[in-house]
């Protein structure tokens, strides 16, 4: 075997030295997530899972990233490490429409999720639905809404019950990897209260008569100054039911949504929270690898 150069042997034990340091630091984070798991449990028993305190972790890191290590694979990692250490917090699995023909949400609930996170796959949308509202699964992975469906899915979640499944996070967060149908979207659904994470948005379901058009919808939204990312309608024999995406963390006690309310007047039987999510980031920082010293660009997806 030739001999190795001494310059080459150097590298590699700082390599070596490194590598000691990222683990040593992993299990001193992992010491601070126990006390932090227990700080949870004092305030109030607070949820170990916090979609949006994740968002806040990558984002940041996004933004401090630089030099030429893939920007795709920091993102990876750290939603590995968020798994790991949330399954050190308490015990968390993911159901997953993931019917033969579509393989796709399946990835995605991997990559986000991690891949020793136990995750079961069905068939159907419905069954997803049952396992997060009997808690047999803390989250469900379905697809993205879409304009003209002819039974889509949202509308078995419209429920005044304030522990229904809601929207909780949009997928894929970061890049999409080597995700099978790489086109495809996902909204997360599972019963935890949405919290702001500094650039989000909001969905509610909205029940109206059938006279309201989704013009005068948007007008509406636009005159008490909300601005409406994403609308989907389905109507039937006595109305119709609306899926309605705002910009913005948007609470329903939100002045704006009272003044909505007043404008629809009796044309709104009920407008009820349906959740909301962290904006994924922009694909734009996932196109090429930074130079080294660069800054990535901005962090915000352009849907």
């Amino acid at each position: 075997m030739p001999a190795v150069p001494s310059n080459l042997e150097d590298l590699r034990r700082r390599l070596d030295k490194i590598d000691d340091r990222l683990q040593d630091l992993l299990i001193e984070r992992a010491e601070v997530v126990s006390r932090v798991r227990e700080s949870k449990k004092l305030n109030h028993n607070l949820s170990p899972f916090q979609p949006a305190r994740e968002a806040e972790i990558i984002r940041r890191l996004v933004r401090r990233h630089r030099g030429l290590f893939p920007v795709a694979t920091v993102i990876r990692m750290w939603r590995e490490m968020l798994a790991a250490t949330l399954r050190l917090q308490t015990d968390f699995a993911v159901a997953v429409f993931a019917p033969p023909d579509s393989p796709a949400f399946w990835d995605l609930a991997r990559d986000h999720y991690g891949s020793h996170t136990p995750m079961s796959a069905y068939g159907s949308i419905g069954q997803v639905i049952r396992a997060v509202g009997e808690e047999s699964a803390a989250v469900g992975v379905l697809p993205m809404p879409q304009e003209g469906e002819a039974d889509p899915w949202w509308r078995q979640l419209m429920s005044n019950d304030q522990n229904a499944p809601r929207v909780i996070a949009r997928l894929p967060f970061g890049a999409r990897g080597n995700a099978r149908n790489n086109a495809a979207d996902a909204l997360v659904i599972g019963r935890f209260a949405v919290q702001p994470s500094g650039e989000d948005r909001t969905l509610f379901a909205g029940e109206t008569t059938a006279d309201i058009s989704r013009g005068r919808i948007f007008a509406m939204l636009d005159s008490v100054g909300l601005a409406c990312t994403f609308f989907a309608a389905f109507d039937h024999s006595d109305g119709a039911v609306n899926l309605i995406e705002v910009e913005g963390f948007v609470t329903v006690s939100d002045p704006r949504i009272d003044s909505f309310r007043a404008q629809l007047g009796d044309a709104l039987h009920r407008l009820l929270p349906f959740g909301g999510y962290a904006v994924p980031l922009s694909s734009a920082l996932f196109s090429a690898l930074p130079e080294n010293g660069q800054k990535p660009p901005a962090l915000s997806a352009a849907t």
